[in-house]
């Protein structure tokens, strides 16, 4: 996949207050889903969303004040999504009205929904969530079924099982995501659906794979940290180095190189980065965990076929 590229970003701030409800609807039935909204709060609807772009599918970050949102029967109708929905809650409590019940979610939980089945989503509190939007065909290749069958799947943040541990781990996947779209999106990109995949069907679900997905997390969000080791990783995961090697083995790498791999996608998207240019490359390389410029300068070109210098002016 190439790398993540912001499609569209908006805020109801600079909305008369009036006409912010029909601004939302009408952005979100362009951006991502047909909708109707509701508020009962004074100033009206206060929300911001973000929609990246992965090619394949596509992430939006959405935040607001307390509202409502609402996909109609008719509305299934008038404006069809061929879509599943992986929403997970971030900040604030909300609850998801389906025909067959309702659910609650807290920060950390995740919904998985089919667009073309009517529902109700309604934010109690001040929320953020992520959503990621993956037309049907590739999430029926992925995941082998559709959640309409079964209707809406909640994966528990706190669950100590591979969902939930599969949940935290998209849960940084995604932060990391939107807080840099270029970063090493075509890896991210594989990483949201093999996570999404898990969630949904369970499989993989043994201790391997939750202690891969809990070595994953942890190098995310230690990936500048030049005492990254597999030492490290291993105690962060419960288990030995050998072990934790022999769950990365069905991907064709090793701890160390992955976390390598990573850090050099890293690195890459800042020295490709404008906001970046005036970094020196040895600053760089130190930011994300090299010790030595000159030791950086030769993988990078290993990895990528060119030097540093080449890929920032290239």
């Amino acid at each position: 996949m190439p790398a993540a590229t912001v499609v569209s970003s908006v805020s109801t701030a600079a909305v008369a207050i009036g006409d912010r409800l029909a601004y939302w609807e009408d952005y979100n039935a362009d951006a991502l889903v047909g909708l109707t909204c509701t508020t009962y709060q004074p100033d009206g609807l206060l929300a911001r969303q973000c929609n990246l772009s992965l090619d394949a599918f596509r992430v939006a970050d959405i935040a607001g004040n307390p509202h409502a949102i609402e996909r109609a029967p008719g509305m299934v109708r008038s404006r069809p999504k061929d879509a599943t929905f992986v929403s997970m809650m971030v900040e604030g409590d909300a609850f998801f009205y389906h025909s067959g019940g309702c659910l609650i979610l807290r920060p950390g939980d995740t919904v998985v929904y089919d667009t073309d089945q009517p529902y109700l989503f309604g934010f109690g509190t001040s929320m953020r969530q992520l959503l990621v939007d993956i037309p049907h065909q590739l999430f029926t290749e992925r995941c082998e079924q559709r959640p309409a069958s079964h209707g809406p799947v909640l994966v528990p943040g706190d669950d100590p099982g591979v969902p939930g541990t599969s949940a935290r781990a998209l849960r940084r996947v995604l932060l990391d995501m939107v807080a840099e779209p270029s970063a090493g999106a075509d890896a991210a990109g594989e990483q949201v659906l093999d996570l999404v995949q898990t969630m949904r069907t369970g499989r993989g679900s043994s201790s391997s794979m939750s202690h891969l997905l809990a070595a994953k997390a942890f190098i995310a969000g230690h990936l500048g940290d030049p005492g990254l080791s597999v030492d490290v990783v291993a105690r962060a995961a419960g288990v030995t180095p050998r072990h934790l090697n022999r769950a990365f083995a069905p991907e064709q790498t090793t701890v160390a190189q992955y976390i390598l791999a990573r850090r050099l996608e890293r690195a890459r998207a800042d020295l490709t980065s404008p906001q970046l240019a005036h970094f020196r490359i040895a600053d760089i390389a130190f930011r994300w965990g090299f010790s030595s410029q000159a030791h950086f300068s030769r993988l990078f070109r290993a990895r990528f076929g060119c030097s540093p210098s080449q890929a920032r002016t290239g």
